[in-house]
């Protein structure tokens, strides 16, 4: 989809960001008690730690299509 460049006043053609995958289902589940466990704690830390890394690929999609600034 074209887009207006107010700076060169012309119509841009806009570039397709490269596909990410969608994040994988999240492994940790609600913790079983007050506190949690070192295997709750550990799945709810490669759950945030893989959204991290996917988040990170999307941006860089983004930076390398030039929809986002470097």
């Amino acid at each position: 989809m074209p887009y207006l460049n107010p700076a060169a006043g012309a119509a841009r053609e806009g570039k397709q960001t490269a596909a990410v995958t969608n994040a994988a289902a999240a492994t940790a589940a609600a913790a079983a008690g007050a506190t949690p466990t070192k295997a709750e704690y550990d799945a709810l830390l490669a759950d945030v730690n893989a959204l991290r890394t996917k988040l990170n690929a999307l941006l860089a999609a983004m930076r390398t299509s030039g929809q986002l600034a470097p």
